[in-house]
C-alpha cells in the first residue's frame, strides 16, 4: 500500500510539473524571464513596460515571446531600420509621445504579427514609401498628433490588413492620389485639425471597403459634387467643427449609402435637403450647431428610415407642421438650445413612434401647440432635461412633468385667429399701377397670414404680386390677368378666418395713340389703396364710356408748373451763359472800333449783264457799332 502510494504521488507531480511548463509557468528550479534594464517585464501577460524611462533609443534583450511592448513618453528620435528583430511574436507597439522625427525604410521588419501600432504625439514630419513593410497583420495604426505635411504615393501599399487608421491633427495639406492604395481592407479613417481646404477625392476613392470616415476641424468651405465617389460601402460620414463649411452641393453624397452623417458645428444656414435626400438608408442624422433657423415642411419624407435628428443650439426659431411628415420610423428629437416657442403635433407623420423629446433650453410658450407633449409627459422620454414653461408668466419656470391634470386646461389654450377689419375692399386700377390690400389679424397665438390669388395658389413674399412683411398684398406694375378674386388667410393653431377681396385691372385701349399710352404710362407709378379706384389727379373720368371728343388731359396742373418752370430755368441760363461767354470773349480783343467802313460794288440796275467796257464805280458805307 505504502509502494503504491508513493508511485501515485509520483505520477501526479511528475504531470503538474508537465502542466505547468505547457502553459508558461516557471518551475521553481528555473530562471526569470529576461528583461532589459529600466524596463519591468510580467511574464505572465508577456509584456515589457519601458514607459517613461527617458530611452533616447530601443532596448535590446527582450523577451522572444514578448507580446506587448510599450516604449511611450521617452526620448525616441530615430526608429533604425530592423530595430525589432527576434519579436516576432509581438502584436501591439506603443511609441507614442516620443521625439519621433525619422522612421528608416523597414523599421518595422520582422514582425509579422503586429497588429497595434501607436505612433501618436511624436514629431514626424514625413513618412517614406516602405517605412511600414513588414507588417502584413497590421490592424490599426495611429498617426495622429504629429507634424506630417503629405501623404505620399504608396505610403500604405503593404498594409494590406489594416482596419482603422488615426491621422488627425496633423499638418497635412495634401494627400497624393495614390496615397491610399494597398488599404483595400481599411474600414475606419480619421483626418483631424489638418490644414487640407478639400476632400481629397481622388485618393479616397482607393479605399473601397471603407466603412466610417471622419473629418473634423478641417478648413473645408465647401463640399463639391461627387466629392465621396467611388465609396459605395461607407456607411457613417462625420464633417465636424468646419466653421467654413457653408454648403454642400445637391450631388455631394451621391453615390453613398449612409446609415449615419453627422455636419456638425459648420456653417450651415439650412437643412442640406438637396444632399440628403438620396440617402435612403439614412438613420441617424445631426446638424448641430449650424445657424439654421427653421426647419421646412415636407422636405425630409424621402428619409424613409431616418430615426434621429438632432439640431441642438442651432439658433432654430421654427419647425413647420409637416416638417416630419412621411418619417414612419422617427424615435428621437433633440431640439435642445434653441429658440423654439413651440412644437406643433403637426409637424410628426405620427407622435406615436416618438420616445424620445429634448426640448429643454427653448423659450416655450405654454398653449395649445403644446399641450400634446404635456398629454404624453409620462411615457416620453425627455432624457433627464424636461422641458419649462417660458411664457404665460404664471407657469414661467415650471416643468412639464410638475403639471397636474387639472392645471392644463387653464393653462394650454388658444384663442382662435380673427381678421379684424372686414370691409370690403375692390380696387380698380388702370394697367401699369399699383394695388395695396390690407389684411391684419389677431389670436393667441398670433396668426399667420398668408394670401391665395383667384387660381388659389398661395403667394410668397417676392415677386410681382407679393404679401408684405405685415401681411398686406401688393400687385405691382398690375396686369390684365391679375383681376380677380384674392383671399387673405388667418390661421393658428386655435382656428383660422379667410376674407376676400377683388381686383379689378382695366387695359389700354387698342384704338389709343402711342401719345396718349406715353403720357398715360409717365404716371404708373401712382398708389391706388383698398377703399376703390383712385385716378390720377387731373384726370376727370369721362361721363359716358365714349372715345369720342377731346381726351382727358394729360397732365394735371402741377405738374404743368413744374414742366413750365423747369423749361424757363433752363432756357435763362442758357442765355446768361451765352452773355458772360460774349463778355469775356469780347475782353481778351483788346479795345473794339466802334465805326466800320465797307466798300461795294453796287450791281447793275434792271440785271442786265456787263458789257464789255462797262466800267462801275465802287461804293463805301460807314456803319457804327453801338
Amino acid at each position: 500500500m505504502f509502494v503504491e502510494s508513493v508511485v501515485r504521488w509520483g505520477s501526479w507531480s511528475a504531470l503538474l510539473l508537465w502542466v505547468g511548463v505547457a502553459t508558461g509557468g516557471t518551475p521553481a528550479s528555473s530562471s526569470p524571464w529576461p528583461c532589459p534594464p529600466r524596463c519591468s517585464c510580467h511574464q505572465e501577460r508577456l509584456e515589457a513596460n519601458c514607459s517613461s524611462q527617458h530611452l533616447s533609443s530601443v532596448p535590446e534583450g527582450f523577451p522572444r515571446d514578448t507580446r506587448l511592448l510599450d516604449l511611450s513618453r521617452n526620448r525616441l528620435k530615430t526608429l533604425a531600420r530592423r530595430g525589432f528583430l527576434g519579436l516576432s511574436q509581438l502584436r501591439q507597439l506603443d511609441l507614442s509621445a516620443n521625439v519621433l522625427s525619422m522612421i528608416e525604410v523597414e523599421a518595422f521588419q520582422g514582425l509579422p504579427g503586429l497588429q497595434t501600432l501607436l505612433l501618436g504625439g511624436n514629431r514626424l514630419k514625413i513618412l517614406p514609401v516602405g517605412a511600414f513593410s513588414g507588417l502584413p497583420g497590421l490592424r490599426l495604426l495611429d498617426l495622429s498628433r504629429n507634424e506630417i505635411l503629405v501623404f505620399l504615393d504608396h505610403t500604405f501599399r503593404e498594409l494590406g490588413g489594416l482596419r482603422r487608421l488615426e491621422a488627425g491633427e496633423n499638418d497635412l495639406v495634401f494627400v497624393s492620389p495614390r496615397a491610399f492604395s494597398g488599404l483595400a481592407g481599411l474600414a475606419e479613417l480619421e483626418l483631424d485639425r489638418c490644414n487640407l481646404t478639400s476632400v481629397p477625392t481622388e485618393a479616397l476613392s482607393q479605399l473601397q471597403g471603407l466603412w466610417r470616415l471622419r473629418f473634423r476641424r478641417l478648413s473645408l468651405s465647401a463640399l463639391p459634387n461627387d466629392s465621396f465617389r467611388g465609396l459605395g460601402r461607407l456607411r457613417e460620414l462625420s464633417l465636424s467643427q468646419c466653421p467654413r463649411l457653408s454648403a454642400l452641393a445637391p450631388n455631394s453624397l451621391l453615390g453613398l449609402n449612409l446609415t449615419s452623417l453627422t455636419v456638425a458645428r459648420c456653417n450651415l444656414t439650412a437643412v442640406p435637403y438637396a444632399a440628403v435626400r438620396h440617402l435612403v438608408y439614412l438613420r441617424h442624422l445631426d446638424l448641430s450647431h449650424n445657424p439654421i433657423a427653421v426647419v421646412r415642411a415636407h422636405l425630409l419624407g424621402d428619409l424613409l428610415r431616418l430615426q434621429e435628428l438632432h439640431l441642438v443650439g442651432a439658433g432654430l426659431l421654427r419647425v413647420e407642421p409637416g416638417a416630419f411628415r412621411g418619417l414612419a420610423r422617427f424615435r428621437l428629437l433633440n431640439v435642445s438650445a434653441n429658440r423654439l416657442s413651440t412644437l406643433e403635433e403637426a409637424a410628426f407623420h405620427a407622435v406615436g413612434s416618438l420616445e424620445t423629446l429634448r426640448l429643454d433650453g427653448n423659450p416655450l410658450a405654454c398653449d395649445c401647440r403644446l399641450l400634446w407633449v404635456v398629454r404624453r409627459r409620462l411615457r416620453l422620454d425627455f432624457d433627464g432635461r424636461p422641458p419649462a414653461c417660458h411664457t404665460p408668466v404664471r407657469a414661467q419656470g415650471r416643468g412639464f412633468r410638475g403639471l397636474s391634470e387639472a392645471e392644463l386646461p387653464g393653462l394650454f389654450t388658444c384663442r382662435p385667429a380673427r381678421i379684424l377689419n372686414r370691409k370690403p375692399q375692390e380696387a380698380r386700377v388702370e394697367e401699369g399701377h399699383t394695388a395695396l390690400f390690407s389684411c391684419r389679424a389677431d389670436g393667441d397665438p398670433a396668426p399667420a397670414i398668408s394670401w391665395l390669388t383667384p387660381q388659389l395658389a398661395p403667394l410668397s413674399p417676392t415677386g410681382r404680386v407679393r404679401v408684405l412683411p405685415d401681411g398686406s398684398l401688393e400687385v405691382r406694375y398690375a396686369q390684365v390677368q391679375d383681376s380677380g378674386t384674392y383671399l387673405c388667410v388667418a390661421a393658428n393653431a386655435a382656428g383660422n378666418q379667410s376674407f376676400s377681396v377683388g381686383l379689378h385691372v382695366r387695359g389700354f385701349s387698342s384704338s389709343s395713340s402711342s401719345s396718349s399710352f406715353s403720357s398715360s404710362s409717365r404716371n404708373r407709378s401712382s398708389a391706388f389703396f383698398s377703399e376703390g379706384w383712385a385716378p390720377p389727379s387731373g384726370n376727370p373720368a369721362p361721363a359716358n364710356g365714349s372715345a369720342q371728343g377731346a381726351g382727358p388731359f394729360p397732365f394735371d396742373g402741377k405738374t404743368l408748373v413744374i414742366a413750365v418752370t423747369m423749361g424757363s430755368l433752363s432756357f435763362l441760363s442758357s442765355v446768361v451763359i451765352c452773355f458772360v461767354f460774349m463778355f469775356f470773349w469780347s475782353r481778351s480783343k483788346g479795345q473794339l472800333k466802334h465805326t466800320a467802313t465797307i466798300d461795294f460794288v453796287p450791281r447793275p440796275a434792271g440785271g442786265a449783264s456787263r458789257q464789255g467796257g462797262d466800267r462801275f464805280e465802287t461804293g463805301r458805307f460807314t456803319m457804327k457799332l453801338i
